[in-house]
């Protein structure tokens, strides 16, 4: 999943979803019917026929991931997906997008600069040295399961996690 959604204009919601089933030949009644219900769950079903113009932008970021999900990778490599939003959206779309990797049990790889994002949605943070990158150090990510990512933005140790990561960032200088 990217920075944008790549969804054909030209394309309802539904068929942007199935073009990945389509190119992989793996579209049957089955798949298809798999991918209506994710629309059904993840709120877009009403708006199978819409354009991608027609949508909000998160609306939008969630077709795109329901569009991954229906192929169902092993795992997911979500690269800035949020950046395009503006913060508000961002914030409840990472929220929802967060929500729905959790329920559909799949691993997600988050590249971010958004360091409150990292620690609100992720269950670890490697934070990466300069160029050449490797990896500086890993960051265990601990909040209650039962907590939604905006939700443990407001939890005490949200702010621990940061400043040590902040920290990371920012040991050369």
């Amino acid at each position: 999943m990217l920075q944008h959604d790549h969804l054909f204009e030209w394309r309802t919601i539904e068929k942007n979803v199935l073009l990945g089933l389509e190119i992989q030949n793996k579209l049957t009644p089955e798949t298809k019917e798999m991918a209506l219900n994710m629309l059904k769950t993840y709120g877009l079903y009403k708006f199978k026929d819409a354009r991608p113009s027609q949508l909000s932008g998160g609306m939008r970021q969630r077709a795109a991931l329901i569009r991954t999900l229906v192929l169902k990778p092993e795992i997911l490599l979500l690269d800035e997906p949020f950046s395009a939003l503006d913060y508000q959206t961002r914030l409840t779309v990472g929220d929802d997008i967060g929500a729905i990797i959790k329920k559909e049990g799949k691993t997600a790889i988050l590249v971010t600069h958004d360091l409150s994002e990292a620690v609100s949605l992720g269950s670890q943070v490697l934070v990466l040295s300069k160029r050449p990158a490797t990896i500086q150090t890993v960051v265990d990510i601990d909040f209650a399961d039962n907590i939604s990512a905006l939700e443990r933005r407001n939890a005490p140790e949200f702010k621990d996690y940061f400043n040590k990561i902040w920290k990371e960032l920012n040991e050369d200088e």
